[in-house]
């Protein structure tokens, strides 16, 4: 089935009706005791008296099952910093959700967690910021943030719940690749990511502390494939490279509008994390419009679907169902156009100006980092 669409330009255009999505970011807040200065959070950060209810976050959650999605990622912010976290897992659980829940430890209670098991959560994800309470807690802006994380991780263990490290990795850190992945051995997580840090939100300000080099890039590669090897069947490695220090782009979201969307605490549904940096396109909220509706219908989101949209080096390109397009965010960011040719793209016309801004930011004295806004 197809659907007709009418750009900006007014020139309509047909493009394949999407999927049902598999994947739904729940950002249940925005508040959050760490101030990470590599945050995809936007600037303006939601108030508290700003985010969606109880009530109306199961009625998402409802909508979503009746939608099609299988996985809830439940973030923030801090998720924990919601008082109803075990009330909302709860109720996901009971409509077919599996759960994940995506925190940093912090306001989390060995109590609460035996709460969240007996509630159904079905998985945990940690973020990870230094194998050392030096390097984590200043990385995190958080004074003991570390020894949370820890004791975390061991009650997680204790009830049975399948724990996943995250760790940004960026200038400051890449170092420590080798002792994140042991550390994760330790906690008996059964999958690490080593996600290179991605310059949007709170990460574009620190883009000259946060660029990792050339030469950080190329061990970290090799350091991952290394554990890949002798930790296989034993731990499961992800690793997100980094976009300006690579050859091709990533199907950033598998795809615009193909996967996942995301619900900020507000309500307004997003193809991404970064979306709303593109002034051309505006969000419904599911307060007002219902998240099918969004999904299949708004034009925020059938506005990079298909391949109509692409300019002709991307259509004729033979990665075209490989990545995309790429990162819409990133053409934006980069390009100053959303629909060009995502700049970190070795066909780009950018790509030797993105090489040279890497190069001469990993190699910048830092004055130092700009921490997230609580």
């Amino acid at each position: 089935m197809r659907t007709s669409v009418t750009s900006a330009g007014d020139i309509a255009r047909d493009i394949p009706r999407a999927p049902p999505p598999m994947a739904m970011l729940a950002e249940l807040t925005h508040r959050c005791p760490l101030a990470c200065p590599y945050c995809s959070n936007p600037i303006e950060l939601t108030r508290a008296n700003e985010e969606l209810s109880t009530e109306e976050w199961i009625g998402v959650f409802r909508q979503a099952a009746d939608l099609g999605v299988l996985h809830l990622h439940l973030s923030g912010g801090e998720p924990a910093s919601r008082r109803d976290l075990v009330e909302l897992t709860r109720a996901a659980v009971s409509l077919g959700l599996y759960t994940n829940l995506i925190t940093s430890g912090v306001g989390l209670t060995g109590a609460r967690i035996g709460s969240l098991a007996d509630a159904g959560l079905d998985h945990l994800q940690l973020s990870l910021q230094g194998v050392s309470p030096e390097s984590a807690d200043r990385i995190g802006g958080y004074q003991g943030g570390y020894e949370r994380k820890m004791a975390v991780a061991a009650w997680v263990a204790g009830a049975g719940i399948p724990l996943t490290l995250n760790a940004v990795c960026h200038r400051e850190n890449m170092g420590e690749i080798d002792a994140m992945i042991e550390l994760a051995i330790r906690l008996k997580a059964r999958r690490v990511e080593i996600a290179t840090v991605q310059f949007h939100g709170w990460a574009e300000r620190n883009k000259a502390a946060l660029m990792p080099t050339r030469e950080q890039v190329e061990r970290a590669t090799r350091t991952v494939a290394e554990a890949r090897e002798k930790y296989q069947g034993v731990l499961v490695i992800d690793y997100v490279p980094a976009d300006y220090h690579s050859r091709y782009p990533k199907a950033c979201m598998g795809g615009w509008g193909r996967v996942g969307l995301n619900v900020t605490p507000s309500g307004r549904v997003l193809p991404c994390h970064a979306a709303e940096t593109i002034p051309s396109l505006s969000f419904e909220n599911v307060r007002e419009t219902s998240l099918a509706a969004i999904w299949y219908d708004s034009d925020a989101f059938n506005a990079y679907r298909g391949e109509d949209w692409m300019p002709e080096l991307c259509r004729s390109c033979e990665r075209k169902k490989v990545d995309f397009g790429g990162c819409r965010c990133q053409a934006m960011a980069l390009a100053g156009d959303a629909s060009a040719t995502d700049p970190v793209c070795i066909r780009s016309p950018l790509r030797e100006r993105l090489t040279r801004e890497a190069d001469a930011l990993s190699t910048t004295q830092s004055a130092g980092l700009i921490y997230r806004g609580r």
